[in-house]
């Protein structure tokens, strides 16, 4: 019998160590050590529902496990064989316990091939990767295969890049092979800035060899015996555990010279990012890793012929190596057979915000926004209504209720005013104000901004300006024409992706939210009440009994009035903070 326990960040954040070190313990003090097999993996992507515990072979799932539950879990289930219901996930609906996760709503329209190993390996055991046919894809292509050949697997696979633009993964190899070089290089981007984004993250700490796999197989496409990955230094966990598997791979001759008893050889190394948003830009994130400020540069060339060092280097991110084996194990045509016509395989997301079931998804191209939102995700929190929900991060735009229907892949959500990106999905209610949504993008787009560029620099600075200057209710119907106008010449005159995507959350909101910002203009209100310099705190003189609760809490004396008598706000004062609000009983406070 074995035990998994998620290791990923969010449930080690939750104590799941001391959950493994308690289960230990208490299978010891049983005497059932030898029995029982404790093993701490990736993250199982129910992140809502974490720690998770599952028990195999039975598939026994349990959810919210805390450190003061495993003595109850192991006399129970261990040692009674009786499920602990408690523990089980309650479906919504019935009210039921479910014991197996194939009957949560969460994984049953889910197929996970990039996470197909996270939460089911101790990800710092390669033995354990190589059981679940872990380097036969490299074995494979340096013993069956050409180079060539190899790209045409990963070509006819259809499988594009999962980081942004979506550009064909065999058709950047195959370019880049073509180049001719003393020396090549397989960079791996691991930066990942996205607002909500954990997808990389996740695949470095669940499954780090199906990366260091898939760079080894690019490289002998290629022709290049150096792998670089370039992680943002907050990923503490994901660097440990890379640095484990790589270590690993050399000792066991997967990486080094003369790999498997063939004349090629591929070594990895580490490159460490300070998290500028920026750098996940291929251009940037090559300067960076040369010791250069962050900053893109024109292309062509591209990388392919000039990129790290000015040699020929191929840069892909986490999830698009993930996929790279599995491809080569099942091939190219069972890959192909997932997905859409112009859209193969499946996509990982990270499912955030106002949503049930907050976690790490897997789904086919072509999956529904309202499959994703409504079944996977399970509905909006505290059935408050759908609003929209902003995929592609700050490059991204917000989708509304009609496009639910919408299949998720890459041109659909480009048609619709967003873009796939990275893979963030942040879910929004009925109490969002979209016209703080835009700004708070615009607000990191220009802190991210690298500067070189004055359409970026400057532009993304004017449209928060303007955004500032129509959510304190100054705003003007000329602001409007001025949102839109800029959007179009940062859009159409920035000097990388950055720039040229920052204006989507500002178009998206106006093609679907121009209501909100004709009410911040027209109006001054925010419908969602959520914009501070808009709020207007008025007492309801029928309500007020005068027990003088709010007076006693105001932090800044805005409030007066005699005991049992009406009380009045001085608006003039108030600085909206809701403690009134909060202390009230009798509902005599409002927001106008």
């Amino acid at each position: 019998m074995h035990l998994l326990v998620c290791g990923g960040t969010g449930c080690k954040s939750s104590a799941s160590d001391t959950i493994v070190e308690n289960l230990k313990a208490e299978l010891e003090h049983n005497s059932l050590e030898d029995d029982v097999q404790v093993i701490m993996t990736g993250c199982f992507g129910f992140c809502e529902q974490g720690p998770v515990v599952k028990v195999m072979p039975d598939n026994t799932f349990y959810v919210r496990v805390t450190p003061g539950d495993v003595k109850e879990l192991v006399a129970e289930h261990i040692i009674k064989g009786r499920k602990v219901r408690r523990l089980l996930y309650e479906n919504p609906e019935t009210k039921e316990p479910v014991s197996d996760s194939k009957h949560m709503g969460f994984y049953r329209k889910q197929i996970r091939v990039a996470l197909r190993n996270c939460g089911f390996i101790n990800p710092e055991n390669i033995d354990e990767y190589i059981a679940r046919d872990g380097y036969s894809a490299l074995a494979k292509a340096l013993g069956e295969l050409s180079p060539q050949q190899a790209i045409d697997i990963i070509k006819k696979s259809g499988l594009r890049g999962r980081g942004g633009g979506g550009f064909p993964t065999g058709i950047k190899w195959e370019l880049t092979s073509k180049f001719e070089a003393d020396q090549k290089y397989v960079v791996c981007n691991a930066d990942e800035g996205d607002p909500g984004a954990f997808m990389d993250r996740s695949v470095l700490e669940g499954d780090p060899h199906s990366v260091i796999e898939a760079m080894a197989i690019c490289g002998y496409c290629i022709g290049a015996s150096k792998g670089l990955v370039y992680i943002r230094a907050e990923y503490p966990l994901a660097i440990e555990r890379l640095k484990i598997a790589i270590k690993q791979a050399q000792e066991y001759g997967l990486l080094g010279l003369d790999i498997l008893g063939s004349k090629f050889s591929f070594d990895i190394s580490l490159r460490y990012g300070a998290g500028a948003f920026v750098c996940g830009e291929e251009t940037a994130l090559i300067h960076s890793m040369e010791g250069h400020r962050g900053e893109p540069t024109v292309k062509p060339p591209f990388p392919a012929e000039s990129g790290y060092m000015k040699k020929p280097t191929v840069v892909n991110n986490v999830e698009t190596y993930a996929n790279v084996p599995v491809i080569f194990n099942k091939g190219a045509d069972w890959f192909a057979s997932i997905g859409t016509e112009k859209s193969k395989g499946t996509k990982v997301f990270a499912l955030a915000g106002k949503i049930n079931n907050v976690g790490l998804i897997e789904v086919p191209m072509g999956t529904s926004l309202k499959e994703v939102i409504f079944e996977i995700g399970g509905g909006i929190k505290n059935n408050k209504e759908f609003k929209a929900v902003q995929t592609g991060g700050p490059s991204g735009g917000c989708l509304t209720s009609k496009h639910l229907d919408t299949p998720i892949d890459y041109d659909n959500l480009i048609a619709s005013g967003s873009m796939m990106g990275s893979g963030g999905m942040i879910v929004m209610d009925e109490d969002d104000c979209m016209v703080a949504m835009a700004r708070y993008y615009l607000d990191f787009t220009v802190d991210e901004s690298c500067g070189k560029c004055s359409p970026c620099r400057i532009g993304t600075m004017r449209l928060k300006e303007i955004l500032d200057k129509i959510i304190k209710g100054d705003g003007t119907m000329e602001d409007i024409d001025r949102l839109r106008n800029l959007s179009s010449v940062i859009k159409d005159s920035s000097l990388c992706g950055l720039g040229q995507t920052a204006p989507n959350p500002v178009l998206s909101t106006l093609d679907n939210f121009m209501n909100e910002y004709l009410a911040h203009v027209k109006d001054k209100k925010c419908p969602a009440g959520r914009c501070k310099s808009l709020m207007i705190y008025k007492v309801i003189p029928e309500n007020c009994v005068g027990c003088t609760a709010c007076a006693r809490n105001c932090p800044v004396n805005a409030i007066s009035g005699e005991r049992k008598q009406t009380h009045f706000i001085d608006t003039s004062i108030c600085i909206k903070c809701g403690a009134c609000i909060e202390r009230c009983k009798f509902n005599a406070i409002v927001i106008n």
